[in-house]
């Protein structure tokens, strides 16, 4: 019995270790493993690996991206939620991992209760985008088309159920207004669908139209922010265009495992601050059209849980099937 005790002891002792002040001050001793849903060199790998790469000069060891595509991001924040909260396993998330807690059924982890929040790292607007020869000069036209003849008026996106499509269904339901949605494969798709005349519009993020709207091939209606994007001053909001409220932002921003040591996301909290105050880090970021802010990870978990609540509703409302 005494030798049973000693050996349990011990072992408690050993477990305790682990994560004792002066473990916390060695973490982390290995690369960290950064997981993200989308592209190789698309907005998220840029994302992680930029600000990775800066973190890594504080915390001595490197970020490892790495691209695990597939279901709309879930298949990285799977891997992730069920990685060992040891610190060594990190995701960057963007705004498509609270869309797809509100569109799917059956994902194998929580939305936010599977996930310890770090840090938000930059936010970005959408734009509604028309060619440059369209005779359309400006959402409210748009959306007196819309309401003169609903379901006349379509639009094009990166897919069914991509945070794109519900800032589609959302406008559509603040404005009163009819419009059909036409999913397409991608951001690039849904581009070469407008090039063809086939919409009339799309909704995408700046960094997938930007170079065609600085070539004058296309035109930007509206900005989904509730500011102006400095990329654009000259780009009204759509609140501007008479749908009071209208605000949405995708982001991107760190998690780990539920579970993860106090000390860990403290840490990784802090140089995600210093790596955003970098001036090549933050120009970076705002080229990509992003505003650049970090969080604590009480006020990331906060945001987390009201765009759920949002984007369940809209779900709802659009009567978009769950999948």
């Amino acid at each position: 019995m005494l030798r049973r005790q000693l050996i349990t002891a011990a072992a408690a002792c050993g477990a305790f270790s682990v994560w004792s002040p002066a473990r916390a001050q060695a973490w982390p001793e290995r690369p960290i493993k950064v997981l993200q849903g989308f592209a190789a060199g698309g907005n998220a790998d840029t994302i992680a690996r930029l600000v990775g790469g800066e973190m890594a000069k504080g915390l001595g060891q490197p970020l490892v991206v790495e691209a695990v595509v597939g279901a709309g991001g879930t298949l990285a924040s799977g891997q992730v939620a069920r990685a060992a909260p040891d610190g060594y396993t990190l995701l960057l998330a963007t705004g498509g991992h609270v869309v797809a807690g509100a569109l799917y059924d059956k994902l194998p982890y929580q939305t936010a209760a599977s996930f310890q929040m770090v840090s938000t790292i930059t936010f970005f607007p959408f734009l509604l985008v028309v060619p440059a020869e369209s005779k359309t000069t400006s959402l409210r036209e748009l959306l007196a088309a819309a309401r003169a003849k609903p379901g006349s008026v379509s639009y094009g996106t990166a897919g069914i159920g991509s945070t794109h499509h519900l800032v589609g269904e959302l406008l559509a339901k603040m404005a009163g207004v009819q419009m059909l949605h036409v999913p397409y494969r991608g951001d690039s798709a849904s581009l070469t669908a407008l090039f063809a005349g086939d919409i009339p519009f799309i909704v995408a993020p700046p960094t997938a139209v930007l170079g065609n709207l600085k070539a004058g091939k296309l035109r930007a209606l509206a900005v989904t922010g509730p500011q102006r994007w400095a990329g654009m001053p000259d780009v009204p909001t759509v609140a501007e265009q008479g749908v009071a409220g209208f605000d949405v932002r995708s982001w991107a921003g760190w998690m780990l495992p539920a579970g993860a040591p106090a000390a860990v996301v403290e840490r990784l909290h802090a140089e995600t601050q210093k790596a955003l105050q970098v001036p090549a880090v933050k120009a970076r970021l705002e080229e990509m059209g992003g505003e650049v802010r970090g969080s604590t990870p009480q006020e990331m978990a906060a945001m987390i849980a009201a765009e759920l609540q949002k984007w369940t509703q809209v779900v709802a409302d659009a009567k978009i099937p769950r999948l």
